[in-house]
């Protein structure tokens, strides 16, 4: 008798697992170069629901916010979260990326208006569904540039950037650069400010060639030409930004400038959180070391935050 009670509450685990499990659907979005997938969550309501886009960051960033250097779960927990909270949540692999890899392009024929068309398309299967009662696009870090452009779309409801960029991307790169022997900086401001004109060039030191090789001048004359400030000061609908202070990759300062060119934007700074949208202390090295802490949970008020925009 035992054995078979044992039995049943197994096999009634192993189904609730299989009906969880379910919940999290795949979808697939079709495009002339291929398959994009991603992850569908939505809450059992019969009653219909806000649901989120969202839109991972930069580099090889899978729908769950990791690389294959560094797993930190970060946009599975908050879709998660969100969940929790009834609200749906669809977040994807970008093209080129995990599941969406046969999607991706040829370096030298991806453009950043390319992840941008990828999130409009996904805004377009989402507002088919009489399931959502509004969408909202969430972009976390270059994810909330992408999504600031895709969120002026009329069929958005509201806009929320997660560790966004305040400046172009160009600005980042030159920061990124102070850090290095000056002489760097010195002989790649000629570089970007041709890119910046929309020109190629063939003139790299070697030591530059990773970042400015000719195949990929392209792709970064498409995605300096987006000012973050520009895009966020279209967007005639509530926009939240939400920066950590203990963030290595994306200042204060850039939080501070989107909220300053955006007239319907609420800035929430939340102390002793990084980019990745979690706890961290301030020193570099312990920091980056959260990146990979797949567990560590997520910061508290940075979901509050993002539950009660999209509700109310």
């Amino acid at each position: 008798m035992k054995r078979f009670i044992s039995s049943l509450l197994l096999t009634l685990a192993i189904s609730f697992w299989v009906q969880a499990q379910e919940k999290d659907s795949i979808v697939i979005l079709h495009t002339p170069s291929g398959d994009i997938e991603g992850s569908l969550l939505i809450p059992d309501t019969k009653t219909p629901v806000p649901v989120v886009l969202l839109i991972a960051g930069s580099g090889p960033t899978d729908r769950n916010g990791n690389n294959p250097l560094m797993k930190n779960n970060a946009l599975k927990m908050l879709a998660t979260a969100l969940y929790k909270n009834n609200i749906a949540s669809l977040r994807y692999d970008k093209r080129g990326i995990g599941a969406s890899r046969e999607a991706g392009l040829d370096e030298s024929h991806l453009r950043f208006d390319n992840y941008i068309q990828d999130a409009i398309a996904w805004i377009n299967i989402l507002k088919q569904n009489e399931k959502f009662s509004k969408i909202i696009i969430a972009g976390h870090s270059e994810g909330s540039l992408i999504g600031m452009v895709a969120a002026q779309q009329k069929s958005v409801d509201k806009f929320i950037s997660l560790a966004g960029a305040g400046q172009p991307a160009d600005q980042l790169i030159r920061e990124q650069l102070r850090n290095q022997p000056s002489f760097v900086l010195r002989q790649a401001n000629p570089i970007l400010n041709q890119l910046i004109k929309g020109k190629t060039t063939d003139s790299i030191p070697s030591y530059l060639k990773a970042l400015f090789r000719p195949s990929v001048q392209p792709y970064l004359i498409s995605w300096f030409k987006y000012n973050p400030q520009t895009e966020i000061a279209k967007l005639e609908k509530p926009v939240l930004i939400i920066q950590g202070t203990t963030d290595i990759q994306v200042g204060i300062q850039d939080a501070k400038a989107l909220e300053e060119a955006s007239h319907t934007s609420k800035l929430v700074l939340i102390s002793g959180m990084n980019h990745i949208l979690k706890n961290a202390p301030a020193d570099r090295q312990q920091n980056i070391q959260t990146y990979s802490q797949p567990n560590l949970p997520l910061n508290e008020i940075m979901v509050s935050t993002v539950v009660n925009f999209v509700k109310n």
